[in-house]
């Protein structure tokens, strides 16, 4: 029986060369598809729907880069200022060193130009958010200056979130996609992003969903700047709008203990000490 003789209802014999020509008649045991262009197969049973997507076995080496990245990471927010100038750098760099002796192309570390311009409008989007927030914060009175709101300080920010970017789009990604599906690999990244904010819980919260939603984003558009300076705008609109006895001048791990805002600063602007 041809393909065009076949009726919408029924099933094509596994094996008929009608099957390759007629992509409208796939068995109901499976259903593939293209979701945000991405090649992900959603397979159907009675009992569960899940999203897979095909990688390489995961080896044990790719379990010590994530357990030992995460974990430097972690230690380091936790060390003392000090130590974390010594240490924090070596923590901070090794994946970059990891991630780039693979010789990825541009595009694949979201640098590319098709990505960058198909993801411009992410930051309008995020400077709307931002604008909001900040309207919200005035007419419920926690608005207030920025600390330090000169260039230096303000671009070395968003240049640090970029950088987080590189960490959570391009080295922890990529590693817990052997494991996982996509959907559960999102989900674990979003966990770890957040779990190194704590214990500042406004912005564990905060970088919960926004680490889901920049990797469903990084997935579809593949550009690592965009993501990062949307993320650096979302930052210091937490940093004018939050106030400062919650969010301690936006730090996290031993930091968040250090910092002492005066009574000033309670709900005015970063005017409090600069910690022990």
């Amino acid at each position: 029986m041809s393909g065009r003789n076949l009726a919408p209802i029924r099933t094509p014999d596994a094996g008929s060369a009608a099957c390759k020509s007629c992509n409208q008649f796939a068995p109901p045991q499976l259903l593939s598809f293209d979701l945000w262009k991405s090649k992900l197969v959603a397979t159907t049973d009675a009992s569960h729907f899940a999203l897979a997507a095909p990688q390489p076995q995961a080896s044990v080496r790719t379990l010590a880069e994530l357990t030992i990245g995460f974990a430097a990471i972690v230690v380091i927010l936790w060390l003392p200022t000090h130590e974390q100038l010594i240490f924090g750098p070596i923590a901070l760099l090794a994946p970059l060193v990891l991630v780039l002796s693979q010789k990825p192309k541009l595009s694949e570390l979201g640098l590319g130009w098709d990505g960058l311009i198909s993801s411009l409008w992410i930051l309008p989007a995020a400077a709307v958010a931002a604008i909001a927030g900040m309207l919200l914060a005035r007419a419920s009175g926690t608005l207030h200056d920025l600390y330090r709101p000169d260039l230096a300080h303000v671009g070395g920010y968003v240049l640090w979130t970029v950088y987080q970017q590189f960490l959570l789009q391009d080295y922890f990604m990529p590693r817990l996609m052997r494991f996982f599906n996509t959907d559960a690999a999102i989900a674990f990244a979003a966990v770890l992003f957040a779990t190194a904010h704590l214990p500042n819980v406004i912005l564990t919260v905060a970088t919960l969903v926004w680490g889901a939603v920049s990797c469903a984003l990084f997935l579809r558009f593949r550009s690592l700047v965009v993501l990062g300076i949307a993320q650096g705008l979302l930052g210091l609109c937490f940093a004018v709008c939050v106030p400062d006895i919650y969010l301690h001048h936006m730090r996290v791990g031993l930091g968040y203990w250090h910092y002492h805002p005066t009574v000033a600063g309670h709900y005015g602007g970063y005017h409090g000490t600069a910690g022990k």
